[in-house]
């Protein structure tokens, strides 16, 4: 599921400026060859150096992502017990996470097929839902939807599923462990070790 995420992460960059005029389907679309040409013309230069694939990462992802309300689905019932201190806490651990874990997926990228599916009309305005599937030599396609709600700046994702698995559903579980074993802060602990060790 990782390499996979990394995948569709870089679907979904571009300048913020850009995203702000276009349409959910549109933002995924017409920004995903330039973020793909840019990470295949590379691929040596941040297999060697992390540390700027992170930085193009936070650069042409962050804009498009709600980390605050990916980060509140993801604690599920266990966001009311987490004191205003903690939540920037949490919110900025899980966001270097995603940064750095899918980061290194999209170097894996081989040039799948992208096909993207109509989108039907969403039952509540003001948001959207884009399917694609990512076509995989000798096998099945694989399904990635894209779940995104509008904002004032433009359209933004709050979660993504891979193959009918949802990334925050995902990571609910692990969460949920960590705070019935370690409370809150645990999770904010267990997050930071998480990201020094990459």
């Amino acid at each position: 599921m990782k390499k996979l995420t990394g995948i569709l992460l870089c679907l979904i960059c571009g300048q913020a400026v850009i995203a702000a005029e276009l349409g959910p389907e549109q933002l995924i679309r017409q920004t995903s060859e330039r973020v793909l040409m840019q990470i295949k013309a590379n691929p040596e230069q941040y297999e060697e150096d992390p540390a700027k694939l992170y930085a193009l990462v936070s650069e042409v992802v962050l804009p498009h992502f709600n980390f605050e309300k990916m980060t509140e689905l993801a604690l599920g019932r266990h966001k009311a017990k987490i004191s205003q201190e903690q939540k920037p806490q949490i919110v900025k651990e899980f966001r270097t996470l995603l940064v750095r874990t899918y980061g290194n997926a999209l170097l894996e990228y081989n040039d799948q097929k992208i096909i993207y599916l109509p989108m039907a009309p969403s039952s509540k305005e003001g948001y959207a839902t884009v399917k694609t599937e990512i076509d995989q030599a000798g096998g099945f396609p694989i399904p990635l939807d894209y779940k995104l709600q509008l904002e004032d700046d433009g359209w933004k994702v709050y979660d993504i599923s891979v193959d009918e698995v949802s990334l925050v559903t995902n990571y609910r579980s692990s969460f949920s462990r960590q705070i019935r074993k370690y409370g809150v802060d645990g999770l904010i602990k267990t997050l930071r070790e998480s990201n020094r060790e990459e």
